[in-house]
Parts: C-alpha cells; structure tokens; sequence
C-alpha cells in the first residue's frame, strides 16, 4: 500500500511518524487495525532503520534473499512431486540451485545497477568496515 511506503520511506522520525499517524486517521487505518497495532509495537525496533541512507534502506527493505530462494525450492519439489530416493532429490534442488546463482543476461543489468548504487552507499556509509575492491 502506497501509504505504509510513506512510512519506511520517511526521511526522518518524526516523518515515519506522521505517516503512521496519517495511515491510522485516513481510511485504511480503520480496516487494517492489526496493521497499525503492529508498526506502533515494533516502533522501537524500527527507528533505527532510519538512520540509513535512502539507498542502503531500500537494498534492506526490497530484498528478500533466503525467502525467494526457499520459495523457489518448495516450488521446484511441489511440481515434482514424488521423487525415488533422497539422491534424486538433491539433485534437482541442487539445479534449482544452481538455476538461481547463474545470472540471466536480462536480469544482471536491472539488478547490477540496484545494487553498484547501495554498494556506493555501503561503502561511505560504513567505510572502517567494508573494502570495495
């Protein structure tokens, strides 16, 4: 919802705040009550994330790594179905695998640029801990 991205994409507290607040008044607020329940209980756990440059927040928020591959690999053994031995199993998780980690010519320009702008701000904004080569 375009209101809760108003949220944790606020350039300060106080603006993530007034957003929570504007989500909580405004007509969603009323239909998703559990929803604001949960933003004002993890609040504390959630400031921090503001500390951030915009880009490294959104490398934090958008990416989702282990999900997608778990999903992948649920998929790849549901349409299998039944598999003979534990052998043939690993094999076809290990192509899965495998399938995931090699870069598609499509998709290495999309996400290269995502992420060579995060990596830039990685490197500044913690420079005693990351060596960009």
């Amino acid at each position: 919802m375009a209101a809760l991205k108003e949220i944790y994409t606020a350039s300060t507290e106080q603006a993530a705040q007034q957003a929570l607040e504007n989500f909580a008044a405004g007509e969603s607020g009323p239909r998703y009550p559990a929803i604001v329940r949960t933003w004002r209980a993890a609040w504390s756990e959630f400031t921090p994330c503001l500390a951030f440059p915009p880009k490294i927040r959104k490398v934090v928020y958008s990416t989702n790594l282990i999900e997608s591959i778990n999903a992948r690999l649920r998929k790849t053994t549901r349409n299998r179905g039944h598999f003979p031995s534990d052998q043939a199993a690993l094999k076809v998780l290990f192509l899965a695998v495998r399938e995931l980690i090699t870069p598609k010519a499509r998709d290495v320009n999309h996400v290269a640029a995502h992420w060579k702008k995060a990596l830039n701000q990685f490197s500044l904004f913690f420079e005693d801990r990351l060596n960009v080569r």
